[in-house]
């Protein structure tokens, strides 16, 4: 029970998810509006369709709420959630290797209008530049893809939600010393598969 108290105590966001589980409305709404976005973006770097994301989004947060009598306070609350998101999108990702003809969109998203979108957002580049750098976030992504999905969702995780290598383990219910190793051998992946196009002086001496 100590241990309880003090993880509460520790984490805001699990103080605010115990004043759901008393039907806080309120808190509810404060930790959708900290964590949606994150959770998408999560969502949409795995299943590649923002919109799909999007609604798996909305239903991760359901199932927190549906889950907030349950809830106890044993790991970090951002724990928790994103452990609720990945079974989630887990699930998903089985329903469409059972069902590939419903994936076509999502495996060939429509995305001609990124480069403009990078040119916009880059204001401080030239255009030569900020096209390159858009082409390379593109390379980025497209190779975070196709790793493996404990791989993709641990860098994921560490990279952009800061998670430590113990928060990451739970959420992916692996060892810390298999959590490392997948984050190592996620980096070295992509260190190869980008490799060619960073040596080949294209984003150079321009």
């Amino acid at each position: 029970m100590i241990g309880v108290v003090m993880s509460a105590n520790s984490d805001p966001d699990a103080a605010l998810m115990l004043r759901v589980k008393q039907g806080d409305v309120a808190a509810f709404e404060e930790l959708v509006e900290k964590y949606q976005q994150p959770v998408m973006n999560l969502l949409s770097r795995s299943l590649g369709d923002p919109a799909e994301a999007e609604d798996l989004a909305q239903n991760v947060f359901v199932q927190v709420f549906k889950s907030a009598r349950r809830y106890r306070p044993t790991a970090k609350f951002s724990t928790w959630l994103f452990t609720i998101a990945r079974n989630l999108c887990l699930n998903e990702l089985r329903r469409r290797s059972r069902h590939p003809a419903d994936s076509l969109d999502a495996t060939f998203p429509d995305n001609e209008d990124q480069p403009q979108r990078q040119v916009q957002d880059s204001g401080v580049c030239l255009p030569t530049d900020a096209l390159m750098h858009g082409e390379l976030e593109r390379l980025i992504e497209q190779s975070l893809a196709e790793l493996p999905e404990t791989q993709r969702t641990a860098i994921l995780l560490f990279r952009e939600e800061e998670m430590s290598y113990e928060e990451i383990a739970q959420v992916l219910g692996t060892s810390l010393s298999a959590t490392k190793s997948l984050i190592h051998r996620g980096r070295e992946t992509l260190k190869l598969k980008l490799k060619p196009y960073l040596q080949s002086g294209i984003w150079h001496n321009r």
